[in-house]
């Protein structure tokens, strides 16, 4: 999501300066590569690249497809094929051993609807959405129809499907993708002619609200901020809860824990982790998030406070279910062994990407499967 929001900062700042843009995205591929479909670069036709669409490997190439993209104002499927570390053909070893389909369009900032628009979108609102990207790897030599619709979780469609024999199918599908939140690569037959559609998934950022304003939470609030999730810090202290103290993304509150939860909006996506060495304001706190449907709530400190934290729930006469139960993590953080401020803010992030991701939190070298899931290529 962070990638997103700088191919649109940087769109906006080119159309300003009256620069034309293409969007490179990877849209499909087989085997590995660096970069997941949904990868995207934005290109100026001075050679200015935003985001990336691989590790660096492919875009010296890119730049080249993109500026030709931009002068002839067509899109164009480019391949590139890193299965046989032999070929040179198009100027790059991967040794990645995976075929990737990467779509370039020429962005007209003049049209009702292009694909930085899309996105625009797609990224205004905390909403789940659906992009749809339609593609042929049969017929490259005509223009691609490329980036062509939105669908929102409230049902706002922006943009349409111009293939009008296969418009119900992929609009079918599109709603399945919204359901089952997962992408997929669907093959249609539109005038004799293949066409494949890259129905992507995309979800709101990580919501993560740090209550706890010490020096301890500078450091896991600047890990969200890189990572592109949206930060808060909550703290019943005016004199720790400065945003001045934080990154300037963050919003800070000042506030007591019965009325926190009135100011912050709270989905799917909404994560917390107690942290203000206060037993009573962290107490409050985890008894109020626990009548809420919160996917993970972090507690820092040891086993035995989080013990006396559940038995004083206990003694105010709180009865736990395994689910609530299963959503608090305390002691918070993978075992990294982390001692510093900065290395435990490590460890609390990195459970909490496994969390969302399902995954175990092993080392990669251990693992018996691929490092991404074939079922998305």
């Amino acid at each position: 999501m962070k990638e997103f929001h700088e191919i649109i900062k940087a769109y906006e700042k080119n159309t300003a300066e009256g620069k034309r843009t293409a969007l490179a995205s990877v849209v499909h591929l087989e085997g590995s590569s660096y970069r997941r479909p949904g990868a995207q670069m934005l290109i100026n036709d001075e050679g200015q690249l935003t985001g990336a669409i691989s590790g660096g490997c492919l875009e010296g190439d890119a730049l080249r497809k993109a500026l030709l993209v931009i002068a002839q104002q067509h899109s164009k499927l480019v391949t590139y094929d890193t299965t046989d570390e032999e070929d040179v053909s198009v100027g790059v070893q991967l040794g990645c051993a995976g075929v990737i389909q990467v779509l370039f369009e020429p962005i007209d900032r003049n049209a009702a609807i292009n694909p930085i628009l899309l996105l625009q979108k797609a990224m205004a609102k905390r909403h789940k959405s659906v992009l749809v990207t339609l593609f042929s790897t049969q017929d490259k030599t005509t223009p691609q129809v490329g980036t062509c619709l939105l669908f929102e979780e409230d049902n706002t469609i922006t943009g349409e499907i111009p293939l009008v024999n296969i418009k119900e199918a992929v609009m079918k599908d599109v709603h399945h993708v919204m359901e089952s939140e997962a992408s997929l690569f669907k093959n249609y037959i539109s005038e004799n002619t293949p066409v494949t559609a890259f129905i992507e998934f995309l979800q709101p950022p990580v919501s993560l609200v740090v209550v706890g304003a010490g020096n301890d939470a500078i450091p896991l609030v600047q890990f969200a901020d890189i990572l592109g999730w949206e930060a808060r810090v909550v703290d019943g202290r005016n004199t720790h809860a400065k945003p001045e103290r934080f990154v300037s993304a963050c919003q800070v509150l000042v506030s007591k824990p019965e009325q926190v939860l009135e100011q912050i909006p709270i989905d799917e996506q909404t994560v917390f982790v107690l942290m203000t060495h206060n037993y009573n304001y962290d107490l409050a706190m985890l008894k109020a998030l626990l009548e809420r449907n919160i996917r993970y709530i972090g507690v820092l400190g040891p086993k035995k406070k989080l013990e006396r934290m559940l038995g004083g729930l206990k003694d105010q006469g709180i009865k736990l279910t395994e689910k609530q139960l299963s959503c608090i993590y305390g002691p918070v953080g993978l075992e990294i062994g982390a001692e510093t401020a900065e290395e435990i803010a490590l460890s609390i992030i990195a459970e909490i990407k496994t969390v969302f991701t399902g995954k175990k939190g092993i080392s990669l070298r251990d693992s018996k499967d691929f490092i991404h899931s074939r079922s998305g290529t």
